[in-house]
């Protein structure tokens, strides 16, 4: 994860590089041309380095802010968290075990009780 996040972050860098490249060709080829005075092709320049690197300040919290959550165990926070996870694993493998281990009626009552449960948590959490 940790290296797809990496890779993630040195491809966004290198298309704002490429932009920013780009941007300047542009704009030497208009003060070229005559089109754009060369202190106007400046404040060009100028102004789109000083939106794109607003726009990498966000985009870094952003990505900061997520791998955080990554770390706690939330990827976000409407979803579920790793303890919970392991919490609803131990709860499947107890009812695995209790319906290896029982009868019939043993069975129907796990059963009954785990699908009560679940229609409680599905109606309480819409």
């Amino acid at each position: 994860m940790e290296e797809l996040i990496k890779k993630f972050l040195y491809t966004g860098v290198g298309i704002a590089a490429l932009t920013a490249e780009k941007m300047q060709e542009a704009v030497d080829e208009l003060v070229g041309k005559g089109k754009v005075s060369e202190e106007e092709g400046k404040k060009i320049v100028d102004e789109f380095a000083d939106k794109a690197e607003t726009r990498r300040e966000k985009f870094e919290r952003e990505l900061k802010e997520m791998v955080e959550n990554v770390k706690k165990g939330t990827i976000f926070p409407q979803f579920m968290t790793k303890e919970d996870f392991e919490t609803i694993v131990s709860r499947i493998e107890a009812i695995e075990k209790k319906i290896d281990a029982g009868t019939e009626s043993d069975v129907k009552a796990v059963v009954k009780k785990t699908t009560t449960r679940a229609k409680k948590t599905t109606t309480t959490t819409k």
